[in-house]
Parts: structure tokens; sequence; C-alpha cells
């Protein structure tokens, strides 16, 4: 063997060692961490000890608390009202509280007055034992709070249903903040719902609307839906996920407007930690002055930058008011990514559309953007949604000036109109809807002189003149006269024949009735049951007709069993039309 291969395999067993060491050394590692892991898990359930009896205690006639509970507040009636959902949900407990909680800020599934009523469950919310969010920490990062921290407060930052926000300053001198999430929930929220959907399946059957007129909430779809909705809630990675996003995609320049940054190694399902905003709320206006700030120049930027988001982006923030939007030196922070609302390339051009629709009070494009943008129904009539259109154009006929225009105002009667014509909106839609009026409200504290709309409609028609392709629709324009052309050189013959069939007493006019459908149909329904009452009395009678002959076979009681048989089926026959006319009425 030659000198250079006995060195190369030295070679190769030096390495194929290294490699073995620094395996076992992994191996090492990793049996510390699973050790320290567990002391930290034994620590924290000490901590919680006490929680966990009761929650194991509560689980075993929890089925039955939940259904006296429902009962009590006449879930069969109908429906939840607004303050019947949020006081069952005080009557159910704290887990459910919470759950309500989250509902209050999802303007994208449950209506306005159910958000706002619901909001009263965010008072009172009892934060964190310190020493229990100090042990989720440990837990999910491997290491002591001394070993992460220089400085960590354990006076909360605030508490909210599922988690509390903690200060702290890093060894590298990073200051953050800590979203810790709160031990247990996960687990009991996971188990109310399987128990909640049981439930729920029992009370599937709402109205559409209530004697007030207003909405009446299908709880199942809600609870499934809201399920979804708190896993992701509930998986603090979501979150990340999103700020990150939006650092990437929303933001152009982050001396104006920006967002906080997330410390990825100090980031898991059950805590997540972001730089820390040191500065204050839009609201504090006061402060903002003091700085030699301008609110003009503030409220433009947000204004530019939240359009960016929808329009450009097709992701904003879900739920931008005041609290989220924080200013420091100058520079404007998004923060709070929980929930954002994702709008398609469609959803936004028909958006365009129906606004500039407004504008320009074109009534077609208005009926045609919102038949498009939502999902009709048997119900829908359009005859209707035209009138209802042109009503709501009428109103606003007398505007002059477009800055005066009201942004939540406008959507809310389009929404209005949607449903009041069956038309289902999509999700995204209703959160976009809502999403505008917090932000104008925003703006509106904050500078009032600017116009939300106005900045709405000039970043719409600088989006339009983008896109407008002049060759594409020469092109376009072209064809279409070419078509009508050909059309109107038939004109004169169409004439011509029309007249003949006319004359030889061919022609036929087919007139057809709009809006009397429900008039048809009662009659319809009427004509039906006075039908059916006469053939069951022509039955009845024709029966005791039967009854005096001596018709073969006979019952035991001396009846034809033809004139037996016609009795029975003619007074099934009175019961059923009766029970139908009952039910019509």
């Amino acid at each position: 063997m030659s000198k250079k291969k006995k060195n190369k395999g030295k070679t190769t067993v030096d390495h194929t060692k290294e490699l073995q060491k620094q395996l076992t050394d992994l191996e090492q590692k990793s049996d510390e961490l699973t050790k320290k892991a567990s002391k930290l898990s034994m620590e924290m359930e000490k901590l919680l000890a006490d929680d966990i009896a009761t929650m194991k205690s509560k689980e075993k006639g929890r089925g039955a608390e939940i259904l006296s509970i429902f009962a009590k507040h006449n879930f069969y009636i109908g429906g939840f009202t607004p303050v019947e959902l949020r006081t069952t949900l005080e009557d159910l407990g704290p887990t459910y509280v919470k759950i309500g909680q989250i509902m209050s800020s999802r303007v994208d599934m449950l209506p306005e007055n159910y958000c706002k009523e619901l909001e009263k469950l965010r008072q009172n919310v009892q934060p964190l034992d310190p020493l229990v969010a100090r042990a989720v920490i440990e837990q999910e990062t491997g290491r002591r709070i001394d070993e992460i921290f220089q400085e960590f407060r354990n006076e909360p930052l605030g508490s909210a249903s599922i988690g509390q926000a903690h200060y702290g300053v890093l060894k590298d001198g990073t200051k953050v903040v800590v979203k810790v999430q709160r031990p247990l929930i996960a687990d009991m929220m996971r188990k109310d719902f399987v128990l909640l959907k049981k439930f729920a399946k029992m009370i599937n059957v709402v109205k559409d609307k209530d004697e007030n007129n207003n909405s009446v909430v299908d709880l199942l779809s809600v609870i499934e839906e809201l399920e979804a909705v708190t896993e992701e809630e509930l998986n603090f990675q979501v979150e990340a996920d999103n700020t990150r996003f939006f650092k990437e995609n929303a933001v152009t320049d982050e001396k104006v407007v920006t967002c906080p940054t997330i410390i990825d190694e100090l980031s898991t399902t059950r805590i997540m930690t972001m730089t820390f905003v040191d500065g204050c709320s839009i609201a504090k206006k006061d402060k903002l002055i003091e700085q030699g700030l301008d609110c003009n120049e503030l409220g433009k930027s947000i204004i530019d930058n939240y359009l960016h988001q929808v329009l450009d982006v097709g992701v904003f923030h879900g739920d931008p008011h005041q609290g989220n939007i924080m200013v420091s030196n100058g520079t404007i922070y998004w923060i709070d990514f929980g929930m954002i609302g994702r709008i398609s390339n469609h959803d936004i051009d028909v958006f365009q559309q129906l606004i500039l629709a407004v504008i320009e009070m074109d009534l077609d494009s208005l009926v045609s953007g919102i038949m498009s943008l939502g999902a009709c129904s048997s119900k829908t009539s359009r005859d209707k949604l035209v009138q209802d259109v042109d009503d709501f154009i009428e109103r606003y006929s007398s505007v002059s000036d477009i800055s005066s225009l009201d942004t939540a105002a406008v959507l809310e009667e389009i929404t209005d109109i949607a449903n009041d014509n069956y038309v289902t909106l999509p999700g995204s839609y209703t959160m976009l809807a809502r999403s505008l009026a917090t932000i104008e409200g925003v703006l509106e504290e904050l500078c009032s002189d600017l116009s939300f709309f106005e900045y709405l409609a000039d970043k719409l028609m600088a989006r339009v003149k983008k896109s407008f392709d002049i060759q594409q629709e020469l092109l376009s324009a072209g064809k279409d006269a070419l078509a009508i052309s050909k059309k109107a050189a038939r004109i004169p013959v169409l004439a011509s024949d029309a007249l003949k069939n006319i004359v030889k007493g061919k022609a036929k006019i087919n007139l057809e009735l709009t809006g009397y459908e429900d008039l048809v149909n009662t009659a319809t329904q009427t004509v039906r049951s006075v039908i059916l009452a006469l053939f069951a009395c022509i039955l009845f009678f024709g029966s005791c007709i039967l009854c005096l002959s001596d018709l073969q076979p006979k019952t035991s009681f001396g009846m034809p069993l033809l004139a037996a048989v016609g009795f029975l089926f003619s007074i099934s026959l009175a019961i059923y039309t009766v029970k139908l006319m009952s039910k019509k009425k």
C-alpha cells in the first residue's frame, strides 16, 4: 500500500471519529435540554396545580351544565340576539368568556351589533401570574430567564384573553416585548369546542331576522368558523408570520411607516418576541404635537400605507384602531397582526368598480359590482336590487364634492343593500368595509381636515390609469363599433319582417310582470289548497253513496271496503289540507 493511500485512510478515520464526537455532544446537549424542559414542566405543573384540579373536576358534568345554561337562555326560540349571546357566554364560564373576547374582534364573522356587545367581555381580564409567565418562557426556550434577559418586568404591559405581554431587555441590549400564552387555555378551549358543536347542532334553526329586524346569528356556523380562527389565535407563529409578511411586503420606507421585528429564536407557538416600540399611540394627539409632529402629515402617511396594503399588496391590517398604530421618533408603527384581511385581485377590481360607480353615480356598474362581488340566492331579484341602488344613488346625487363623502357610511349602505337583496358578501369584503370604517374614524380624530374618501378615489383613479392599455381599448372599441354597424345595417330588414308578421297576424307579444312573485305564489298555494279540499269533499260524499250499495267485498262491520278506503283517504287528505293552509298562514 502506498504512503498516499495510507494518509487518505487515516484522514477518513479521523473525519469519522470527529463526526462521532460531534454526534455524541449533540446527544448529550439534547438530553440536558430534555431534562431541563422536564424539570421546568414540573415547576409549571406545581404552579398550576389548583387550576388543573378545577378543570378536571368540571369536565365530568360539563355537558349537562352547558345544556342547562342554553335552556335558561331560551336557545330553542330561534337564535341568539347580541345581549343573549354575551350573557350566555358569561354564564358558561371563563373559557367561554375568552371565546367571546376573540369573537368581539372578528368583524368578518359577526354583525357589528354583536361585536360591540361582546366587547363588554374584554373588561376586567385577570392578569396571568408573572411566575407562570416566566415558567412558560423558560419551558418554550429551554433557557432560564436570566440567561435570556438582562431585564424582565413582571408587571404586564397588557393582558388579553389568550395571553399577555411583558417588557424585557435582551443580553445584547435590544428592547423587546414578549407575548406569553396562558397555560391550559388551548386544551380547555379545544375540549369546550367539542361540546359546543354538539349542542349547537340542536340550535341550528334560526330566523333571518328577529322582532326588531336585526340579523340573528346561526350559532353552529359561527362556532365552526370560530374554532378554526381560535386555532390560529392559539398558534403565535401565525401572528409572527403575519408580522414578517407585512414588513417584507407592505413597508416601502421604514423611516416613514414600519412594524416591529420578530426575534425568531425567541418565538414559538406559545410565545412571540418582537422589538419594543418606544412611543405613543396616535390617540395621544397632544403628545404628538408636543414632539413637533404634524398630525396631517402623519395622517397622509397612514392613508398612503393603508391603501397600499389594500390595493397593491392585497393583505391589510384587520383591526386598525388607535391602539394598534404607534408613533416613535416620528416613525409610524403598525402593531398586533393577530387579525389580518386578505383580498384577491378580482375582489380589488370589483371594489374599485363599486367606489368609482358611486363617484360617477353609475347605476348599472354598481348593480353589477354588488352581484359579482357576492353570491346571489334564489330570493335575489335584480329588479328590486336595481330599485334599491337607484334610491341609494338618488340620496347621493346632490353631493357635489367627493371629499364630503363618508367612506364608512357608503360601504355600510352597500352592505345593507346586498343583505336586503339576499346577496351574501364574502368575509373579506365585510372585514375590509369595517376596517376602512375603523381607519376613517381614527383619521377623523387625528386629522379631521383630511378626506379619506378623496384619497381613496385618487388612488383608484391612479390605479385605473396605470392598468389602462390604450392599444387594447382601441381594438376593443373597434370590434364593438363593427358589431354595432353590422346590426344597424339589418334594422330595416328586421323592421320590414316585423310589419309583415303583424299584418298576417303572426306577431306575439310576451308580457312579463315582475315584483308580484309573492302574490303569485300565495295565489297558487291558495288554489292548490281549494282543489285539494274540493277533492276531499267529493271523495267523502262519494264514499257515503257507496255505503248505500251492496258492493262486495265488505268490512267486518258491513261497510263496502271501497267506501271505507275512500273515507280514510278523504279524511287524511282533509287533515293534510288544513295543515298546509295553517302552515301558509
